[in-house]
């Protein structure tokens, strides 16, 4: 049995800046604005929100102050994409066709977007 090629799992250093930036540009704010606020050189700040950078602990915790959201929401917000882009895609018309062969059983559920 072959076995299923691997997705690539995106760095957690890409999504940490995928968010930073996310919401820097819903402020409105440039990248010269928040970094001067927190006290990081603008191209340092750019590399982090580019995923080319791993941050410290220190460096989120003055970025997430500049951008007056916690470090927890700003986890929390990398959990829910990493989730998002790792969710299994399933086409509606297979669901079905194996929920029909498929004998039901309690707490089985399917969501269909």
């Amino acid at each position: 049995m072959a076995d299923k090629p691997r997705r690539s799992r995106p760095l957690l250093r890409t999504l940490v800046g995928d968010v930073l930036r996310r919401r820097r540009l819903e402020q409105r704010r440039t990248l010269a604005e928040v970094a001067r606020e927190a006290s990081v050189s603008v191209q340092y700040l750019s590399e982090v929100e580019r995923g080319r950078k791993e941050p410290s602990s220190e460096i989120l915790a003055v970025v997430c102050d500049s951008l007056r959201i916690d470090l927890a929401d700003l986890l929390a917000e990398v959990g829910r994409d990493l989730a998002v882009d790792h969710a299994p895609v399933l086409r509606l018309d297979q669901a079905r066709l194996r929920r029909a062969r498929a004998p039901h059983r309690s707490g089985d559920v399917m969501l269909a977007a």
